[in-house]
């Protein structure tokens, strides 16, 4: 599950190296640079979510969908889609249920503050909920219809956050695999941005508050 604003650039490289049996939905959040175009010359299938937000992407992906496991990855090509079967076979093994991939950041990959912010929220996750995480990262693995039985709602910056959430709630078993982590290609639209940082820092500090301690 790849939700694609605006990374036409990235498209090809990601969706070339994607390992054999993966198939790739693409859902374009209202790209303007011909991403859909990209994807669809790559190979894999597109869907339009136009609502935007990348909880609105990611979850038309998982709605659209048709593999028991899935696995979601931005495609901005700061992730090696070939370290995806790390985070998918303890699922297919059924040593958990949700998979997050932990980053193992490159130089210049990840700004100070974002990971920074990162680090403040995977400690409130962990004294709120004691699963033990320490990224909050969005490459990540799950059954389809364990996610869709979660009935997730957050179609914002808030939805990887949301879905570790109800799945302690609901007693899954949660692992952290490590993973690389690659300086982007283009500019992050939460990142990048005044904008989008403290946007997806306000969605994901509103779900936590909601947490019963």
């Amino acid at each position: 599950m790849l939700p694609c604003l605006n990374e036409a650039a990235a498209l090809p490289g990601l969706l070339a190296a994607l390992p054999p049996g993966y198939r790739a939905i693409v859902v374009d959040n209202g790209s303007t640079d011909g991403s859909a175009e990209t994807a669809r010359r790559w190979g894999a299938t597109v869907v339009s979510e136009p609502r935007r937000g990348f909880g609105a992407a990611a979850h038309a992906g998982l709605l659209a969908a048709s593999a028991p496991i899935v696995a979601f990855c931005d495609a901005d090509g700061s992730f090696d889609v070939r370290e995806l079967p790390r985070v998918v076979d303890p699922v297919r093994r059924g040593a958990a249920r949700l998979v997050l991939g932990r980053r193992t950041p490159a130089p210049g990959s990840w700004p100070l503050h974002a990971r920074w912010a990162n680090r403040m929220l995977a400690a409130r996750l962990r004294s709120r909920t004691g699963v033990p995480l320490r990224d909050l990262g969005p490459m990540r693995a799950a059954r389809r219809d364990d996610l869709l039985a979660l009935r997730l709602r957050d179609r914002r910056s808030g939805y990887p956050l949301e879905m570790v959430l109800l799945a302690h709630a609901a007693g899954w078993r949660i692992h952290e695999v490590g993973v690389s982590y690659l300086p982007r290609i283009g500019r992050s639209k939460v990142t990048g941005t005044v904008r989008g940082y403290l946007g997806a820092v306000a969605d994901m500090s509103r779900l936590l508050r909601a947490q019963p301690r």
